[in-house]
């Protein structure tokens, strides 16, 4: 069971980020050094609990920058890295910086940003993600951008991409359907799915069977389902004798197409929490209950642009 669950940055990267939450666990000094030593003791409880598989971002501010040393300091060769390209941090390290990141993808960006990774972490990258693709990408227009990714696939490193937005099952497909010289360009694919998010299940299930390795991301609606949990995930929390955390984390173990689910813990101790997901066993009275918190998309999304970078 721990080996399904991965480790994403998103929350130690940077200073400011959406989590709910994240503010009370993080050190109150947002010092460079302070993110780098959070960033580290997360990584240190994950690898010691057996956790395999950690997630970045170009725009996770200096998170690539940080899993790197940790990887070197550690001597570590047995963790498969993910990460992303597409959009650019901008924040300057601030906390109350207008923009904090800016999309963009492009083959100029791409190339840009895939240099960048590499030379932090060539070597563990396993598989680089599109971050954030949506259905109007540029991407599925671009024919010498979708060469270079192919080439990158070709060459060891498993091309992918991540969704968002109220249209992520409908960006699945057709992204599961683009082909390049024949071949398939994408092998995984990250998304956004909870309890209270699951718009995108079906589509995930048919990327799983078609033999796509399927990620799930924000699976605690950015600390939402830990700090302020619906009623009936208080319930069956307690019902299970765990926290509302544990409890939405085990909702997404549930999913048989998952096959790996991220943890974007700000701390050792909410790492642990979460962990706690793995003694949770779900039946199918709990399952049908849990999935009346489902929201419609356009409402979900509207709710989480509307979350504060704290």
């Amino acid at each position: 069971m721990i080996r399904r669950f991965g480790i994403g940055l998103a929350a130690v990267g940077r200073p400011a980020y959406i989590n709910v939450g994240r503010a009370e666990a993080l050190p109150e000094d947002r010092s460079v050094a302070e993110l780098r030593r959070a960033t580290w003791d997360v990584l240190d409880v994950a690898y010691a609990a057996g956790i395999r598989w950690v997630d970045a971002a170009r725009s996770y501010g200096r998170a690539e920058e940080f899993l790197s040393g940790w990887l070197s300091a550690r001597g570590l060769h047995d963790v498969n890295v993910s990460s992303k390209w597409g959009y650019t941090y901008v924040g300057d390290w601030k906390m109350d910086a207008a923009v904090h990141e800016v999309k963009e993808h492009s083959l100029r960006r791409y190339r840009e940003q895939y240099d960048e990774t590499t030379a932090l972490l060539d070597g563990h990258l396993a598989v680089y993600q599109v971050h954030s693709l949506t259905e109007e990408s540029p991407l599925f227009q671009d024919i010498r951008l979708q060469a270079a990714l192919l080439e990158t696939g070709r060459n060891g490193v498993r091309v992918g991409f991540s969704t968002s937005g109220p249209r992520q099952a409908e960006t699945i497909r057709r992204a599961m359907a683009l082909e390049v010289s024949g071949e398939p360009l994408f092998s995984t694919v990250q998304a956004t799915w909870n309890l209270l998010e699951t718009s995108a299940a079906v589509a995930l299930k048919e990327a799983h069977e078609a033999g796509l390795h399927v990620l799930l991301k924000e699976v605690l609606a950015n600390g939402r389902l830990a700090v302020l949990p619906p009623a009936h995930v208080r319930r069956a929390a307690s019902k299970h004798q765990t926290r509302p955390d544990a409890l939405a984390l085990a909702g997404a173990l549930s999913q048989p197409w998952a096959d790996t689910v991220l943890i974007g813990a700000a701390s050792p101790a909410q790492l642990e929490s979460n962990l706690e997901a793995m003694k949770v066993s779900l039946v199918e009275e709990d399952l049908d209950a849990l999935a009346t918190l489902s929201l419609p998309p356009e409402r979900y999304w509207a709710e989480r642009n509307a979350l504060p970078w704290t």
